[in-house]
């Protein structure tokens, strides 16, 4: 039975206009401009894929790795990259190294507890950079794994595997975040000034890759993507997925919501767009640019693809007090649009607004990924698993 649209197309169809060198790709700023100007269905016939684009610290991501054998062989049960601790709980010379595990020496440590200037995220671009990180592993030894010690300076194409393995990245829209108390607050959205100070925020707005596809009805496991400057992979939803039931026409949600998990190669990405990052107060993060591309097989998608700016409603949260008591946000909403203008009004008082994702990258990571589409270098997938909408 045939879609009930006017425009029907489908992934295999667009791939061959991709190999073809024919297909019409745009990024979902320019796709908004378009279906303002020519609606949805016209929009429709003319667009076959629409790129999107985030760049913003991504906290539940890390690095999966093997340092491969030599002899004597070694079980590791104890490993630092970088004097930064990984999880070696894992076969053999497995390890995970998260983005937000500090060093256990940092300097900014010592003179200021609780703030950390180097760790897992740092090391994930030293390594991408081509940088030898100190690798240092011990193990207790067994008959088969008799070796209890290692330590070296590796290469990132020294390591046996390198996958880029990320629990929770790409929110489908997040909180703006301010502060209500008397004192200043370090959060992971930034310091945030006492008395609503200030406002800080994140997401790519209309670029953002979720905003565009908002009922994943293209996006799912094995939905290939941009990820790091290199190719990766949508395994599933990520961790604190939650689809919220509040949405707009344009199926915008109106809190965080939805999430991906993904994976791709670090030997194919690019510290352009893998950016260790040290938030004031709070710690260590990665800095992560993530692209997905929608194809526009129906109105229905290129309607979801024109959202803009001024759609996107964010919520109001006070991080002094509601945040860490898990208390809803009492705020209300504020428009993407007028977070972008640099001011807001809270309760009568005009605030500075901040954001923590790079709106330049973001359009970057975006034409990015529309240039290796038109150059034929990167096909569609099709999703082999939906991810749960509601």
């Amino acid at each position: 039975m045939s879609a009930p649209f006017e425009v029907h197309r489908t992934i295999a169809e667009i791939n061959e206009k991709i190999r073809q060198g024919k297909a019409v790709v745009l990024n979902a700023s320019e796709m908004t401009s378009l279906v303002r100007k020519e609606g949805k269905v016209k929009a429709a016939r003319q667009v076959d894929v629409v790129t999107t684009g985030t760049f913003s610290p991504m906290c539940s991501s890390g690095l999966l790795f093997n340092i491969g054998q030599q002899p004597p062989t070694i079980k590791t049960s104890k490993v630092w990259l970088n004097g930064v601790p990984c999880y070696a709980g894992l076969a053999a010379v497995d390890s995970y190294l998260g983005v937000t595990e500090p060093t256990e020496e940092d300097p900014l440590n010592k003179v200021y507890p609780g703030q950390f200037k180097y760790g897992g995220g740092h090391v994930i671009e030293d390594l991408v950079k081509g940088k030898r990180v100190h690798l240092k592993a011990e193990a207790y030894g067994t008959d088969c794994y008799p070796r209890k010690a290692i330590e070296k300076n590796v290469s990132l194409t020294e390591l046996r595997n390198a996958i880029l393995f990320n629990p929770r990245n790409c929110y489908q829209n997040y909180n703006c975040a301010i502060n209500r108390t008397d004192k200043l607050k370090y959060t992971y959205m930034g310091p945030l000034k006492s008395n609503i100070g200030n406002a800080n925020y994140a997401t790519a707005g209309e670029l953002s890759p979720l905003l565009n596809d908002p009922y994943f009805k293209t996006i799912g496991l094995g939905t290939r993507i941009f990820l790091g400057g290199g190719i990766g992979y949508v395994i599933g939803e990520g961790t604190q997925h939650v689809p919220d039931p509040q949405r707009n026409e344009r199926g915008v949600p109106m809190s965080a919501s939805g999430t991906l998990m993904v994976k791709g190669d670090l030997k194919g990405m690019s510290a352009r767009y893998l950016r260790g990052v040290s938030i004031v107060g709070y710690g260590c993060s990665l800095a992560v640019g993530l692209g997905i591309p929608i194809p526009i097989l129906n109105e229905e998608m290129a309607w979801f693809t024109g959202v803009a700016d001024e759609d996107i409603q964010v919520p109001v949260v006070d991080y002094g007090e509601d945040y860490p008591n898990g208390y809803p946000s009492k705020y209300g909403h504020v428009s993407f649009s007028d977070l972008k203008k640099g001011v807001i009004t809270v309760e009568g008082k005009d605030v500075p607004t901040t954001p923590l994702t790079s709106y330049t990258l973001s359009l970057e990571v975006a034409e990015e990924l529309k240039r290796w589409i038109q150059e034929g270098r990167f096909l569609l997938t099709e999703a082999q698993e939906p991810i749960p909408a509601r």
